[in-house]
């Protein structure tokens, strides 16, 4: 009966996956002939490698946790029997964010359903969605939470007050409407829609300068967070078809700050980062459903402001605010004035899910433009940050990223449920998102994850092999029943100037261009072989606003100093690289009389440790 229930959800997401590539295909005209479209994650399996270990971590972490327990503040909130211990962290029962987690769980387990069939997490999931429409069945207007209706009240008439309801209602609408496109619940969806409903039926009844008052999150870590309710709303939206989700959709994208993205003015100094990036999802959402410039070019322009002026070397950003108001706008979460990053260097940078987020608006436009600007961007923030942000040997994740020095990676417990560790089990629940992207006959192999791909309209299979990072080789195998025409375009990192190209075991005669795609377009035979093998070189990464603060890497990877002293190195750039050497998986730098050992950042674990070290010339 499992098996049965399993192959009927496959059914579903590979329907639902299908008609979803069709939508696409009917948008793809607004936008380059070089629009990549992104595999449905059924199609795309990791296989084993360091990178699947990972994702077998968070995988057991999601196994380990209760239903009833992830459900116990619902059946509270109301008033249903619940004779479980409650969670912890910021799911206690007296946070104004519990039940924000069960929507994170909601999502990355249906992600595992629908790429492994995975029984255990449908069972989960079926019961959790039956369970939470009896909660929701007894508000009886659609209203679905862990947390009070009067907590909408409260912020509609102060505009605060409370701990960011919009933020945790987004949550469990993604959740459910997740369980429904990837693990095939109808009344996952259904009860989204009266989510929705209630959404609809409160704002009604404010009129627009209320509605700016509560959506309105320029402060320091704003309590009227919104989350991500534009973007929900637009993937609904793209489900139903219904116009009253769209419109409720464009009502939480603020002219505010929409305006201000698509002139590329950057007003992001002082605003709290994950509050807003996550509005950009939104807008990245909304784009091929509007086909509107102004939502391409405030996606477009926020990630160029983002990258150019406050990310920092990983790929990362967030940190101190430049007006302090809050404990937390000190050192966290904000982004700073553009271009000064040198003085951020606080022991809470690099949230967890703004680098998270990152990743998905650097997704969303390179599948609308193919620019390899965006995939170098993702393959950095990938191995330097999200990688980085996980224990290896535990799956624990951090809330923030530190790399100044001397700094220690605070790994969060797994009771903690706090944002970031809800963002972590989505991530890590994703690792095959964004390696390869197709249009037609076009395939882009844009990470160097080992994984197969399942091509089934082209009735092709790419199996790609390696040890990427830790190896310069990858290695790609097709299968095909007959000889067929492909464009193979492969990635070529900004950091890579030198590549080997191989085609069956023969080196082929190919200058390659960092930050480019290698174009291999000719007709390919049943167990044709690729294989590139990149010659990795030390390089760093300067401060925008100071040269002499650097960050050290060996060609994709973050290297982090095993010291517990601030880093102050003598010389200048090119001396610092003339002594690094790489030596068993380590690396050293001899400068000033001492020797420095220094490893990848992702797999620092319990070290005291440093990433920017600034340079003195004397």
């Amino acid at each position: 009966m499992k098996n049965l229930k399993v192959l009927s959800v496959l059914l579903c997401v590979l329907i639902y996956s299908c008609s979803s590539s069709k939508d696409q295909d009917k948008s793809s005209a607004a936008f380059s002939k070089d629009t990549a479209l992104p595999f449905p994650g059924h199609l795309v399996t990791l296989t084993d490698s360091w990178v699947k270990e990972r994702e077998q971590l968070n995988t057991a972490y999601l196994r380990s946790l209760d239903s009833d327990r992830l459900l116990h503040n619902f059946r509270e909130n109301a008033g249903l029997p619940t004779n479980t211990k409650p969670l912890d962290g910021w799911e206690a029962p007296w946070i104004g964010l519990k039940g924000h987690f069960t929507g994170h769980y909601l999502s990355a387990a249906s992600f595992l359903v629908a790429r492994y069939g995975d029984s255990d997490f449908l069972e989960r999931i079926n019961y959790m969605v039956d369970e939470l429409y009896k909660c929701q069945m007894v508000f009886g207007n659609g209203y679905l939470s862990a947390f009070p209706e009067r907590d909408f009240d409260v912020l509609e008439s102060q505009f605060g007050g409370v701990w960011a309801p919009y933020y945790t209602y987004n949550k469990i609408m993604q959740g459910l409407l997740d369980a429904y496109i990837f693990a095939g619940n109808q009344k996952a969806l259904d009860m989204v829609k009266q989510m929705a409903a209630y959404v609809k039926m409160r704002m009604s009844k404010l009129d627009e300068e209320t509605i700016e008052k509560v959506l309105y999150s320029a402060g320091a870590n704003p309590m009227n967070e919104a989350g991500a309710m534009n973007e929900v709303l637009y993937k609904l939206y793209a489900v139903t078809n219904d116009s009253a989700h769209l419109e409720l959709a464009q009502l939480f994208d603020r002219d505010w700050f929409l305006k201000p993205m698509a002139n590329n003015e950057n007003i992001l100094s002082g605003l709290h980062s994950n509050t807003h990036i996550v509005l950009v999802n939104g807008f990245a959402e909304a784009y091929p459903i509007n086909n509107n410039e102004k939502y391409r070019n405030a996606v477009i322009n926020f990630w160029d402001m983002l990258i150019n002026y406050h990310v920092y070397a990983n790929g990362s950003s967030s940190g101190p605010r430049p007006n302090v108001i809050t404990p937390t706008s000190l050192s966290a979460e904000h982004w700073g004035v553009p271009g000064m990053l040198s003085n951020t260097m606080t022991k809470e940078i690099a949230e967890t899910c703004v680098s998270h987020n990152t990743q998905k608006i650097s997704k969303s436009l390179f599948s609308w433009t193919a620019d390899p600007k965006y995939a170098d961007a993702y393959m950095n923030t990938f191995y330097n940050s999200i990688m980085a942000l996980q224990s290896a040997r535990s799956g624990k994740c951090v809330y923030h990223l530190p790399l100044g020095s001397p700094r220690q990676k605070q790994f969060l417990e797994e009771n903690d449920f706090h944002c970031c560790n809800g963002s972590s089990i989505e991530a890590f629940a994703q690792l095959n998102s964004g390696i390869y992207f197709h249009h037609d006959s076009i395939l882009w192999i844009n990470m160097y994850i080992p994984s197969k791909l399942n091509w089934a309209e082209l009735d092709v299979e790419i199996e790609q092999t390696g040890d990427f990072p830790h190896s310069t080789l990858v290695e790609f195998n097709v299968s095909t029943s007959k000889e067929r025409e492909l464009d193979l375009r492969f990635f070529i990192p900004s950091w890579a100037h030198n590549v080997t190209v191989s085609v069956n075991d023969e080196i082929q005669n190919i200058n390659t261009k960092p930050e480019s795609f290698l174009s291999l377009n000719q007709r390919w035979n049943d167990q044709d072989k690729i294989s590139l093998s990149f010659e990795y070189d030390f390089h760093l990464k300067t401060m925008p606003d100071d040269e002499n603060v650097i960050a050290l890497f060996y060609g994709p990877v973050l290297l982090a100093f095993k010291s517990g002293n601030e880093l102050i190195l003598k010389g200048d750039h090119e001396s610092i690289l003339a002594n690094l050497v790489s030596e068993n998986d380590l690396f050293y730098l001899n400068n000033n009389g001492s020797t420095y050992t220094l490893k990848p950042l992702f797999e620092i674990e319990d070290e005291v440790y440093g990433v920017y070290a600034t340079i003195r010339s004397f």
